[in-house]
């Protein structure tokens, strides 16, 4: 089963936008069963989907801090057909603070998410929040790769290498061998000098993993998120369709993509590249 975070400690840097798009081209593009997981205060990527994540009764936080709750109790379904979200709220702000004593802290999202695969879920998607606390830190150790968005601005490299720091940290420390960045996405690009250089210098830093397709501003990719809806739904054939499919074929496969193109019946989630 391919477990993929999304993780940078910067907000902004269209993290949920990338996960949630990417989560529903799998099951939309390549007929997989996802689990979108939200791990975010804010609860942006249910929302990103249609849910009310406010009125819900149980989220991925009761999951993860009451033993009597059970994953199929707290998955919601979304419009896209394959994909499942397990929202979050406000309520995450309290879940390191819970088990920050506790010996597997660090484990306890991994613990709860085992009967995922049993689930027939393909593949998990992570959604982390803006920080690198306990959290996140859980999400390292759940996952297996991580996808680095990096916003085009004057310390995009800074905080990237911060987060590879981070990454190779929790994989020696919490035994994760697996655990590796497979993926940098640029985002918010622009045609302008400093981006093309700020490129440059990812290129060269992370030369085997930058993503060829870097996210630009599209119009359409905010209206769908306003609306509750993924790109596909809202407008599959507009340029931030192409991109974000490109990018998603990219993260899965390992290799640049040429867009959305419809699958035909089920596949199994591959290995990573």
């Amino acid at each position: 089963m391919r477990r993929i975070a999304f993780i940078n400690e910067k907000g902004g840097t269209c993290k949920t936008t990338l996960a949630v798009n990417t989560a529903a081209w799998l099951a939309r593009d390549r007929g997989l069963k996802v689990l979108l997981v939200d791990l975010d205060t804010q609860g942006h990527a249910g929302k990103s989907l249609g849910l009310d994540v406010r009125t819900l009764p149980r989220n991925v936080f009761h999951l993860l801090t009451d033993p009597t709750v059970r994953l199929e109790e707290v998955v919601q379904p979304s419009a896209v057909e394959g994909l499942s979200v397990l929202p979050a709220y406000k309520e995450m702000a309290d879940f390191p603070l819970l088990i920050a004593q506790e010996p597997r802290r660090a484990h306890r999202l991994a613990d709860r998410l085992a009967p995922a695969e049993a689930a027939g879920f393909d593949v998990l998607v992570f959604d982390a929040p803006p920080s690198m606390g306990l959290t996140t830190r859980n999400i390292l150790v759940a996952a297996t790769e991580v996808v680095v968005p990096v916003g085009l601005t004057y310390f995009a490299l800074d905080g990237c290498a911060e987060v590879a720091d981070t990454v190779r940290q929790v994989a020696e420390s919490e035994g994760r061998p697996e655990l590796r960045i497979t993926k940098v996405v640029p985002t918010l690009y622009r045609r302008t000098a400093l981006a093309t250089a700020i490129l440059e210098r990812l290129q060269a830093y992370f030369p085997d993993t930058l993503a060829a397709t870097p996210l630009g501003y599209n119009v359409k990719v905010d209206e769908a998120q306003s609306h509750g809806k993924t790109i596909w739904e809202y407008a599959p054939g507009s340029p931030g369709a192409k991109m974000l499919g490109a990018i998603a074929a990219e993260i899965f496969d390992g290799v640049p993509g040429k867009g959305s193109k419809r699958g035909g019946g089920r596949k199994k989630a591959s290995s990573a590249a």
